[in-house]
């Protein structure tokens, strides 16, 4: 194990001037493993965390009863929510975007709101909407909105409208209710920790590459790493009547286990040797939700993971040639990945957040879309309870800055998503909780 620390402004999102530090500057690091590739695993926080505590830790967190499993999926850059749930039913649509204003002859209806239709490139959604798998927010946000991508995405990563914040939402949740040596019960699939799950104590993980997940032993490498752990794994199963060695044995066998569960993600080439039941879209983004959806599979203690999407959604111009494709590859891999957990028989286990910092605003600036206020979020899962939360206010009155006003509060998704998916009273982690309204998102 490798120590290194996570000085301000250094292993983490850059800032402007100005802006707020992100949650979890100042984080310990450890390497778990370490190839010439680079890290693969870097573990976060539990400075007095060992290589054996860790294993522990894992093999008795998977030797457990599965958990529910919340999946954050972060769209970066400011995604218009215009062009996902488009208001071609209002009339001053066509007016504020006379180029980029989606034909109200194409797309799907939106049910709970005859003004608005769903994008084409966001099929995918529009589907599992269909099926009542998507609870929607057309219009969410929070108070005097600030359209600087650094501030409002940190406000949603610590959940508060609070500059000084360092701890993640998701973090401070784990703090409270998680485990000491578990750090897989929070992974970012990427290579730096997401700042909403940085913590105050508990360990938690960043994955770069799914697949290289392995056990590195010092000094020891193949052809005799594995029959070694082949052997310690073998002698853990041993009987005894001494319980301090009963006790050896089940740690040796429990991180048998889990190394087997592993497994599928470690190959000497760097390749993933995993498959899933559905085939996904061939982009970074579908391939580690396709590891996610085997991870989950193989049984690992995962518990809140956070991923980025992939594409640029900061569309100041060009937007009708880049937002549909990358609106499309999204909604087109989280609808595989539902797919994918129904297939498995694990959707029942996890429910998808999909959010933006901020929406664009209304009206176009010739070829794009500048800073805005209120977006669209969406909830998405087997237990989602496929609601529409809040209402789409219309174009005809906007802010005083001409933006979208927002008609949910993203606070009070998070205190509903503590409370009905994870079971946790939202007060200890959610500044101002109770003056939040809780919409339902989780089916009874």
């Amino acid at each position: 194990m490798r120590n290194a620390a996570a000085e301000a402004g250094r292993g983490l999102p850059s800032v402007e001037p100005g802006m707020p530090t992100p949650a979890g500057t100042g984080l310990s690091r450890r390497s778990f493993l370490e190839r010439s590739a680079g890290m693969a695993l870097a573990v976060y926080g539990a400075n007095r965390l060992g290589l054996g505590a860790l294993r522990e830790g894992v093999a008795a967190a998977a030797s457990g009863a599965p958990q529910r499993v919340l999946v954050s999926i972060f769209l970066p850059g400011g995604c218009d929510g215009m062009s996902v749930l488009a208001p071609v039913g209002d009339t001053r649509y066509a007016q504020l975007r006379p180029t980029l204003a989606i034909p109200p002859s194409t797309g799907t209806p939106f049910a709970p709101d005859a003004r608005l239709r769903w994008s084409d490139p966001a099929g995918g959604l529009s589907t599992l909407h269909g099926e009542g798998k998507v609870t929607v927010f057309p219009a969410i946000g929070y108070d005097h909105p600030d359209q600087s991508h650094f501030t409002s995405r940190h406000f949603w990563e610590v959940g508060a409208t609070d500059a000084h914040a360092r701890y993640g939402w998701l973090g401070r949740y784990l703090d409270a209710a998680g485990a000491d040596d578990n750090p897989l019960q929070a992974l970012s699939l990427d290579s730096d920790l997401s700042p909403a799950l940085a913590p105050a104590r508990v360990p938690v993980a960043a994955v770069e590459r799914p697949e290289d997940f392995d056990f590195w032993v010092p000094g020891v490498d193949d052809p005799v790493k594995e029959p070694m752990l082949e052997a310690f794994g073998d002698l853990g199963r041993l009987a005894t009547s001494d319980p301090v060695k009963a006790g050896a044995r089940k740690v040796a066998t429990e991180v048998d286990t889990v190394r087997r569960q592993l497994a599928p993600f470690a190959t000497p080439d760097g390749n993933p040797s995993y498959n899933s039941p559905v085939t996904y879209p061939d982009s970074d983004f579908a391939r580690r939700l396709a590891a996610l959806g085997a991870m989950l599979a193989a049984g690992l203690p995962l518990h809140c993971v956070t991923i980025n999407s992939d594409g640029g959604f900061d569309t100041h111009s060009g937007q009708a040639d880049s937002l549909p494709g990358d609106v499309k590859g999204t909604c087109d891999a989280v609808l595989t990945f539902q797919r994918d957990l129904e297939a498995r028989g694990l959707a029942d286990r996890v429910l998808v957040v999909l959010w933006s910092e901020f929406g664009r605003r209304p009206e176009e600036n010739g070829s794009g879309t500048d800073h805005g206020a209120a977006g669209t979020a969406f909830v998405i899962g087997a237990k989602s309870s496929g609601q529409m939360i809040g209402e789409f206010p219309g174009l005809a009155t906007l802010d005083d800055d001409d933006n979208l006003r927002a008609t949910s509060d993203f606070r009070a998704m998070y205190c509903s998503l503590l409370e009905q998916w994870l079971g946790f009273d939202s007060a200890a982690v959610i500044p101002g909780a109770s003056s939040f309204d809780r919409p339902t998102l989780v089916k009874s």
